[in-house]
């Protein structure tokens, strides 16, 4: 289900990149923006993108930190430290 999800908004990306791009090349056509107006607007929108999926990303690992914290789940930090002490380190 995490994997549809995933690939739903790489999907919807996608789409919206292009309904963006061909929406400024008509702006370009007719004149109303130049194309380096238009490499500028799409440069911007590329990097707010890079910043948000970076937040969504940090969000994420921060919900699956509260779930695995919530399930009482052993980490990896956890595996290592009973390892340690049955090692008698």
């Amino acid at each position: 289900m995490l994997k549809d999800l995933i690939y739903l908004g790489f999907g919807g990306a996608l789409l919206a990149k292009e309904k963006v791009e061909k929406e400024l090349d008509k702006l370009v056509e007719k004149g109303k923006l130049s194309r380096e107006e238009a490499q500028k607007l799409v440069e911007k929108a590329k990097e707010r993108g890079r910043e948000e999926e970076a937040k969504a990303k940090e969000e994420f690992k921060t919900a699956l930190r509260e779930v695995v914290e919530e399930l009482g789940l052993a980490t990896r930090e956890d595996i290592e430290a009973l390892k340690k002490s049955l090692k008698g380190d």
